[in-house]
């Protein structure tokens, strides 16, 4: 069979295969055209889930006339401009359409027509391609002082193999509005309407630019929660610069939906994210827990290749070890900084958990004790047998005891407890205090108040200046002995234990090259390997924390990680989870009972330590209950 020329018809049909995927990637490519025309306003309608009819109408800068015949063709844009020498540098995006191949694609497949003002211009103009056949271009009308309405009526319609292989109508209108949302967290200075079979399912108002809008914005997206529960992200490393917000590791989901990175403005997905994400949460969650955020990566052009994939959703990064830690640095930093914080989610959470009793007696009429009582006026707990001798108040032990209190300010005098590490715990926060400086004069001015009891030997109940906490006692302390594990690691070499006979791990040959050249980052944790001839690694060593471990196991862990992530997240993980472990046998254990100053001394001591607001698994320590909240419960507002 002979070479020859395809019809540009079939060249744009294969193309359109491409890039025009589902109808929300038709969507995705008018709507990154209406961003790039300077639009402030962008509206979007799909019908049939978007293989019925697509409208996207926009107030961006118009198509002038004699352009529009060219805005149809394959390879012609407007945002690529030669050189001097006539070259088209590639390597510069700062757009975020640039291929030419969107509109053509999409007019081979359905019927296109594209109605369009340019600014300064009077009259308005349309062109339409109908499965290819380009139509000459026409006066129109147009709503608007400029802009464009670029409607597709029949997708696919001329490629009817194609739509057998579309999901139903409501998934295919799922997927338009999932692409919308990460359009509208990207742009939050531009406002979105999104109509369904003319039902209007997202309405955004334009943002102020930066980070209170683009807060704002996204919770709109994500839910006021995230909004409540997200720490603030900016970090630049070497002209990268990393922005936005994650959620707290007490607000953690089930899978990773709700994680998103844009670069220069540009929805993309890329396992960059999903690793460094894993490896910034590594001591805070349980490995089937998924952190929530969203991350706006500003980089320099010539550092970031987009022209990879036709649809535009992956970028190659120049330097992926900068921005992996970028991102593992600045979350971590923002993790930090937010100290024994917990997500608003956990006392909403608890409040859902009560059930108030209405119109149930505490004490049944029937009982003995009850008929003792006789009969008296109807109407306390909610029953009419109740009557209360007056020296009944004398018998009912506590009453007459003197108050427990134990909110005066502790100054380290009361008596040691009988374990060393809350001993430590209280000389520490003894040594806090500055010489000379005035302390609170009630404990309950402290973020987690003054102790009140303990629960079921478990459970640490304080109060708060607005509020009251209760704290899971062991989980808490279990964190305290974990940072400082943590602690004691990083200032000092982690030790090792020599292996008494070197274990030789096969391995492919591209990753026992990536295991050797991560051999002195993989030393700083305690692993000592070495190349030990073509596809395996030598393993002399191992971290003394690990004890008798699965070396094989180990290694092709770290070495998937490599692969996939581009960091040794096992060797860390297992680290950690030794360390949670030790932490966990260490700590006081649920059923200890504690006196009142080492109550207080574990509550000053979270109060110090950071991420003391949740377990080593992402779990809560602690439960807050606001005044107001506790008032609904008793129907006092």
């Amino acid at each position: 069979m002979p070479i020859r020329r395809l019809p540009p018809e079939t060249v744009n049909r294969i193309a359109a295969g491409e890039v025009v995927e589902r109808p929300a990637s038709a969507i995705k490519e008018l709507v990154e055209n209406a961003l790039d025309a300077g639009a402030s306003r962008v509206e979007i309608q799909a019908d049939g889930g978007g293989l019925t009819r697509i409208l996207i109408a926009d107030d961006g800068k118009g198509i002038p006339k004699d352009e529009l015949p060219l805005a149809v063709e394959r390879h012609a844009t407007s945002k690529l401009e030669p050189d001097d020498a006539g070259d088209v540098d590639l390597l510069r995006i700062h757009t975020l359409g640039f291929r030419g191949e969107a509109l053509p694609s999409i007019g081979s497949v359905a019927r296109l027509t594209i109605t369009t003002r340019a600014r300064d211009e009077a009259d308005a103009w349309a062109v339409t391609v109908d499965g290819g056949d380009q139509r000459p271009v026409a006066p129109a009308g147009f709503p608007g002082p400029h802009g464009a309405r670029v409607e597709v009526r029949d997708l696919f319609y001329a490629t009817p193999a194609r739509l057998k292989f579309m999901k139903s109508e409501r998934s295919e209108a799922m997927a338009i509005s999932e692409e919308i949302k990460r359009q509208a967290m990207a742009h939050e200075a531009v406002a979105f309407t999104l109509s369904l079979d003319g039902k209007v399912t997202l309405r955004l108002p334009a943002e102020h630019p930066g980070f209170e809008g683009r807060l704002k914005r996204l919770g709109a997206l994500l839910g006021r929660d995230f909004e409540a529960n997200a720490l603030l992200i900016d970090q630049e490393r070497d002209g990268v610069r990393l922005s936005g917000y994650a959620g707290l590791p007490t607000y953690s989901r089930g899978n990773a939906a709700h994680q998103f990175l844009f670069v220069n403005g540009r929805p993309v997905r890329d396992r960059l994210l999903q690793g460094a994400l894993r490896g910034a949460y590594a001591d805070f969650l349980a490995r089937d827990r998924h952190p929530a955020a969203a991350l706006f990566l500003d980089i320099d052009p010539l550092y970031v290749d987009v022209n990879v994939h036709p649809a535009k959703a992956e970028v190659r990064f120049r330097d992926p070890a900068l921005v992996r830690g970028l991102i593992v640095g600045a979350l971590r930093h923002a993790l930090h900084a937010a100290g024994h914080r917990a997500s608003t989610t956990v006392a909403a959470d608890a409040l859902s958990g009560f059930r108030p009793h209405v119109g149930e007696a505490l004490y049944s009429p029937t009982s003995a004790s009850a008929q003792s009582f006789g009969n008296a006026a109807p109407g306390w707990s909610g029953w009419q047998g109740w009557s209360q001798p007056a020296a009944a108040a004398q018998n009912l032990p506590g009453l007459n005891e003197r108050s427990a209190r134990v909110e005066h300010t502790w100054s380290g005098e009361a008596a040691a407890p009988s374990f060393r590490t809350l001993g430590e715990i209280q000389a520490e926060h003894a040594g806090q205090i500055a010489p000379g400086a005035q302390a609170p004069a009630d404990l309950i001015d402290y973020p987690l108040g003054a102790a009140r009891a303990q629960l079921h030997g478990t459970y640490i109940v304080a109060q708060t200046r607005d509020g009251l906490v209760v704290v899971d006692q062991h989980a808490a302390h279990e964190r305290l002995v974990y940072e400082r594990m943590k602690t004691q690691m990083a200032t000092g070499a982690v030790t090792r234990q020599a292996l008494l006979t070197p274990e030789v791990v096969e391995l492919d040959p591209s990753e026992a090259e990536r295991v050797a050249a991560k051999a002195e980052e993989l030393a700083e944790m305690g692993l000592i390997v070495e190349a030990f001839g073509v596809g395996a690694v030598l393993v002399r060593e191992t971290p003394a924390l690990l004890g008798d471990t699965d070396v094989q196991g180990l290694i092709r862990d770290i070495a998937d990680d490599l692969s996939e992530h581009g960091a040794a997240l096992s060797l860390k993980e297992r680290m950690a989870e030794v360390c949670g472990t030790m932490a966990c046998h260490g700590s006081v254990r649920a059923g200890r009972v504690l006196s009142a100053p080492e109550m207080n001394a574990l509550l000053r001591q979270m109060e110090a330590t950071p991420h003391s607001g949740q377990c080593n698994h992402g779990r809560p320590t602690y439960v807050e209950l606001k005044l107001n909240d506790l008032e609904k419960l008793f129907g006092r507002r």
